[in-house]
């Protein structure tokens, strides 16, 4: 995936996300905003090492010490899961098919393990 769709994936869900919850706005600003993106931004590449060694496991690894990490900082499992859940609608379309795949097969298998208790 080139940064130029890498940018346009992480922007258009960090923007969906917070037209979803405008209260994000008056809690985090901008700055939350940008941080929001960013971490789209991790997400992806975390998505595409995954592809690139053509093992799922490398993100539902990572998913879970971001489950930690964020949980830890009182943010709930079910945003996580709401973001994945975005990807999920955005990253169609806008990566090669195979790519495109394994993608939302690691997405759906996260948020799959992300439900467990």
């Amino acid at each position: 995936m080139n940064k130029a769709i890498k940018d346009q994936i992480a922007l258009e869900t960090a923007k969906s996300i917070y037209e979803a919850y405008p209260n994000l706005w008056e809690r985090f600003g901008e700055r939350g905003f940008q941080h929001t993106e960013k971490d789209n931004h991790h997400h992806l590449d975390h998505l595409e090492t995954a592809y690139e060694l053509e093992d799922k496991q490398v993100f539902l690894d990572y998913s879970r010490w971001l489950e930690t990490v964020l949980n830890s900082r009182n943010v709930e499992t079910a945003l996580i899961i709401d973001n994945f859940e975005r990807l999920i609608r955005i990253l169609p379309g806008k990566t090669e098919k195979q790519e495109e795949r394994f993608m939302l097969d690691c997405l759906n298998e996260a948020n799959a393990l992300l439900t467990k208790p």
